[in-house]
């Protein structure tokens, strides 16, 4: 980024209303700059919409544990302020085989003198019970409980921000507006408009193609096809309590990575069911403020991205999760497919590609947790003088 006088207002300028660049008009909000967002859509439409709402501190790895504790605190902020839904849920990783157990120790125990340890529990079958009517008691072991993780609705929270940054911060949107050409100092519009910014934020998803395509060019960034699917509303109010995952999760997320256990579970699971390695399937759930329970996922990349959702990668996950979990009903109101930009050289792709324009992508699940408190970080190295 161009550095420009500490505390002096900029216009900024942010490509993308999916989390990321609502995350970045917040942050620059409310450091006291000018903040204009372009969105192509009539209003956000991409993979942040499509997803569980799960602010998931669980599955940082500890290097990212005190920014996605400090973007879990500006979730709740955002939600007093706007005025959308949130409820700190917790979170359930509930255990129906001994490999999974042991890993559940082995993971307590290398945290245990870790700032991490004191939002940490295992629970045992009645403790697990007692937290969640969900959990399948059939051959249940016990959990691990957290209690750092929140549940929004993705699709009414990511929509309602707009609406309170222009109230509150007088942060300007312009959706089913494209931006079709970027370079230092200006963007311009599918409608031939110039716009004169000091600092441009290009979070663009996975759209790789349109602008600075070059920046892509031998990164380890590519697309990631998730499906997942949502159930009628429960009846009589239940609830599931907590988020809920299983065992197929624990080799998905970096943080259970130094579990000696974990490689004996993950061929346990590769001899058992290929299909779900192949297809990168773990599957979750939680509940939304409408009773709704959001079931999913899994996991296609690059070349296997296509626009037909097959149904037996949805078979697949509703098999898996009869395994861990029991509903009141599983009767299904919605299917859908999202596709999210995932970098593998880390967290998120953060690129200068021009004299005050950075390129900023790459989140993959992890979008919904981590952009407010990436975001807080970046501008504070961006506006370091």
């Amino acid at each position: 980024m161009v550095a420009t006088q500490l505390g002096a207002p900029k216009r900024v300028g942010i490509i993308g209303a999916g989390i990321a660049g609502l995350a970045h008009a917040w942050v620059a909000a409310q450091r006291g700059h000018h903040v204009t967002v372009f969105e192509r859509s009539a209003r956000s439409s991409g993979a942040s919409i499509r997803n569980f709402g799960m602010i998931w501190v669980i599955g940082q790895p500890d290097s990212m544990q005190s920014i996605a504790m400090n973007s879990q605190s500006m979730w709740l902020q955002a939600a007093k302020q706007a005025g959308f839904w949130i409820e700190p849920c917790g979170s359930l990783h509930l255990v129906h085989h001994d490999d999974e157990w042991q890993v559940l120790h082995e993971y307590l125990a290398e945290h245990r003198h870790s700032p991490r340890s004191a939002h940490l529990q295992l629970l045992d079958r009645a403790e697990t019970l007692a937290k969640t009517p969900a959990a399948n008691p059939s051959g249940l072991l016990g959990s691990l409980w957290s209690d750092t993780e929140c549940c929004v609705d993705p699709t009414s929270a990511v929509r309602s921000i707009p609406a309170w940054l222009h109230r509150d911060y007088g942060v300007e949107f312009h959706f089913s507006t494209a931006a079709t050409h970027v370079e230092s100092g200006l963007i311009r519009t599918g409608e031939g408009m110039n716009h004169p910014f000091d600092q441009i934020v290009v979070c663009s998803g996975d759209d790789f193609a349109t602008l600075f395509p070059e920046a892509y060019h031998g990164v380890a960034i590519r697309p990631c096809k998730l499906h997942m699917m949502r159930t009628v509303e429960q009846p009589h109010g239940w609830r599931i309590g907590p988020h809920l995952a299983g065992g197929l999760t624990l080799r998905h997320y970096p943080n259970f990575k130094g579990c000696p256990t974990l490689a004996q579970l993950q061929q346990r699971i590769a001899t058992q069911a290929p299909e779900l390695d192949r297809l990168g399937i773990h599957v979750m759930a939680s509940q939304n403020h409408l009773g709704q329970v959001v079931l999913g996922d899994s996991h296609q990349y690059g070349e296997e991205v296509e626009p037909f959702d097959t149904c037996d990668i949805d078979s697949y996950i509703l098999r898996e999760l009869e395994k861990i979990i029991c509903l009141p009903t599983w009767d299904l109101q919605a299917r859908w497919h999202g596709v999210y930009a995932k970098y593998t050289g880390g967290l998120v792709y953060e690129q200068v590609v021009a004299p005050g324009v950075t390129v900023f992508t790459g989140l993959g699940g992890n979008g919904m947790t981590l952009s407010f408190g990436l975001a807080q970080d970046a501008w504070e190295r961006w506006e370091t003088v």
